[in-house]
Formats: C-alpha cells, structure tokens, sequence
C-alpha cells in the first residue's frame, strides 16, 4: 500500500477568514474554496501550493475533534494526509501491520474525499490521515 503523495497538511484555526489572508496573500497560495464537513464538524479551507495544499480547519462545534486540538493545543498543525489508492485497503494494510486505527473503516472527508486516521500514538504522535480522492 504505498502512499502516493502528500495530500494535504491540516492546520486548526479559530476562523477560517483571519487565517486566509496570511496563506493566499502574505504566502502567495492559490485559494481553492471552503466548504462545511458536517461529519468532521469542521468547516475548511484548502489553498494549493505546489502539488499539495494545505487545509486550514476551523471547529463548527465545541465537541468537535478541532475545537478539543485548539483548547488543549491552540492554533497550529494538527495532521497529515497522504494520498492512497484505495483508503479500505490501507486500513487493512495497517491494521495487519499491527498499526493502531482510529478509524477501522472509511469516512468521509472534504471534496467528496475517503478518509481514515491512524492514531497519533502508531506514527510518532502525529495525526495522520489516508485519504483517496473522490476522483478514483
């Protein structure tokens, strides 16, 4: 199951509108659009920069995943997400390595996207999410 690139580096904001402008204008990535993930309780924003993009990640909710990042760890990176062919194979790839899963089976993500993560504790306590694009 080799990962076929970088998709994207997920980065927790407070709002999503303070934090573009940095990304778009003061780094010159291309603005990609946002959208609701009302699964993940997170609204995004992906902006592009280079083959991968970075998807800044704003909690809708409280009891979001997000909002308990940013109450214990404030602003910053929170995951990343490589690209796979096929994210149910992955899951099975790894939890037949022995890797520890927060998800055991596919959710969705962002564009339509197949995601799962693995627990931070399985990859040297970074968050670390398979995705497989809607496209496949």
């Amino acid at each position: 199951m080799p990962t076929k690139k970088i998709n994207h580096i997920g980065i927790a904001v407070r709002n999503l509108d303070a934090a573009i402008p940095f990304y778009r204008d003061a780094l010159g990535m291309s603005y990609q659009g946002s959208e609701t993930v009302e699964e993940q309780k997170v609204k995004v924003a992906f902006l592009q920069v280079g083959e991968s993009r970075i998807e800044l990640l704003e909690p809708t909710a409280d009891d979001s995943p997000v909002a308990k990042f940013l109450e214990k760890n404030g602003e910053g990176i929170h995951h990343i997400a490589y690209e796979v062919e096929d994210v149910q194979v992955a899951i099975d790839t790894m939890k037949g390595q022995g890797v520890r899963m927060i998800d055991e089976s596919p959710r969705h993500g962002a564009h339509n996207s197949l995601i799962a993560f693995l627990h931070p504790k399985a990859s040297g306590g970074v968050l670390t999410e398979l995705c497989q694009a809607a496209d496949h």
